[in-house]
């Protein structure tokens, strides 16, 4: 699915980035029903997420997300225009590059979790991404959909040097060891930082060195 910079901010808390443009936020099983804001409150009822700082249970994502406004100095957000009207010289080239979501490298997937959602929703970054932004924007949207694959437990190997590529030279030194990308392996695997291949060890040693 990518590369991600893996953060454990107490036992049960952890933050995944991409480095780039996106961010998940895993809550283990104890915290159920104990949180609340932007992310929803965890109580297993997909209905009342959209829940305000007063407690109020809302139908408007706008009133939903200004409730929630860190400081009274800042802007509330408004309704944008659909960014392919305003921007239509992009919009045959995001429907294009996000088509991959709905064709056959992900047909194994698509009974599993429905593209229409992730489709629309990478045309519309896409779209709104200026032209050098493509890569993020893009690339995020198609993750974002393989990532969901991948836990409804189809994987799908998208990814290629000239689709949203993973740079290997970058993230490792030439004279360690080969390293390849597999968006299929198993959790834990014997790689250069991880030698055994043993999760626990690879948590501490990636802990030690924060």
């Amino acid at each position: 699915m990518g590369i991600y910079l893996v953060v454990t901010i107490k036992p049960g808390l952890v933050l995944m980035w991409d480095k780039k443009t996106s961010i998940f936020i895993k809550l283990a099983p104890q915290f159920q029903g104990q949180v609340c804001g932007l992310c929803g409150n965890y109580d297993g009822n997909s209905k009342n997420e959209f829940t305000t700082r007063s407690q109020e249970t809302v139908a408007d994502v706008l009133e939903f997300g200004n409730s929630w406004k860190v400081s009274s100095s800042c802007p509330k957000a408004e309704l944008l225009t659909d960014p392919c009207t305003s921007n239509r010289y992009r919009a045959a080239w995001s429907q294009k590059q996000c088509s991959i979501i709905t064709s056959v490298t992900f047909q194994s997937c698509h009974s599993q979790v429905d593209p229409g959602p992730y489709y629309d929703s990478c045309v519309r970054d896409s779209c709104g991404c200026a032209s050098g932004g493509d890569c993020e924007c893009l690339c995020t949207a198609v993750a974002s959909y393989a990532k969901a694959c991948n836990e409804a437990g189809a994987c799908v190997k998208w990814r290629s040097p000239k689709l949203c590529p993973i740079f290997c030279d970058f993230y490792n030194k030439p004279d360690e060891c080969e390293w390849h990308y597999k968006p299929c392996g198993v959790d834990c695997m014997k790689t250069c930082r991880n030698p055994s291949g043993n999760c626990s060890s690879l948590i501490t040693a990636l802990e030690a060195s924060q």
